[in-house]
């Protein structure tokens, strides 16, 4: 686009039928600009998309690694990431001095199909010795196959193994208006998943939060930053004896 761009505008300037004036200059210098700022917005945005949040409040690289793979739940979706509870998780340990950092490699939206996609490069990017996978709630809310869904965080959970890395899988539920076929079969999956493969299970913990006032975003499903405490006191029990 920006090569298209900059031709077209030295075509126009040694154009001999087209009139040279500094009101052109000035039109043409302003396009070649605001085609610059696209571009670089364009790549600032997928950088963005592809980076993975670290907490970095050591001066030396700490010796072990959390990773938390979620979705909305955990990428902080309508708040200031800062507020989610992965960070807060990481002042924590940074406040009783622990020498683990925590990488938040969640996404808004993410499936588990999403998730197992991309965990072989995070894996491989960061060494982790624990993995917090916090992921299957948009599979049920788009009606996913629970079979497909199981098979994914079965995956993943493998992948997380044969890194040597300690998983654990945050159990999620949907909505009781999917029907109550699948409602139970899809909370039951996380329940299957843990048992078959030795994986920490953390129960579901937005009940207190969707019917306590304050604590659930207008949409009804994403929790408030004044919930994110207490999602930190549901998911650090479970971590904190790995440490």
């Amino acid at each position: 686009m920006f090569q298209s761009i900059s031709k077209n505008l030295l075509s126009s300037k040694f154009n001999k039928e087209t009139p040279f004036s500094a009101q052109s200059i000035s039109l043409n210098v302003k396009i070649l600009c605001f085609a610059c700022l696209f571009l670089v917005g364009l790549g600032c945005t997928a950088e963005a998309a592809n980076t993975v949040s670290k907490n970095t409040s050591n001066a030396q690289t700490p010796a072990k690694t959390i990773v938390v793979l979620g979705d909305s739940i955990s990428a902080g979706y309508g708040m200031r990431i800062e507020e989610g509870w992965v960070n807060l998780m990481a002042i924590t340990l940074t406040q009783q001095e622990k020498d683990w950092q925590v990488i938040n490699a969640s996404v808004s939206g993410e499936t588990t199909g999403g998730g197992l996609a991309r965990l072989p490069g995070i894996l491989a990017a960061t060494s982790p010795q624990i993995v917090v996978i916090e992921l299957g709630g948009n599979d049920g809310l788009r009606g996913y196959p629970i079979s497909k869904m199981k098979n994914n965080l079965n995956k993943m959970i493998d992948l997380v193994v044969a890194a040597n890395a300690q998983p654990i899988l945050v159990a999620m539920r949907i909505p009781a208006n999917y029907g109550p076929r699948y409602t139970g079969a899809f909370e039951k999956a996380f329940d299957d998943v843990a048992q078959a493969k030795g994986a920490i299970l953390v129960p579901f913990s937005l009940q207190e939060v969707a019917v306590t006032p304050g604590l659930i975003q207008k949409d009804g499903i994403h929790p408030t930053a004044k919930a994110q405490p207490l999602l930190l006191d549901t998911f650090l029990p479970f971590i904190e004896p790995l440490l």
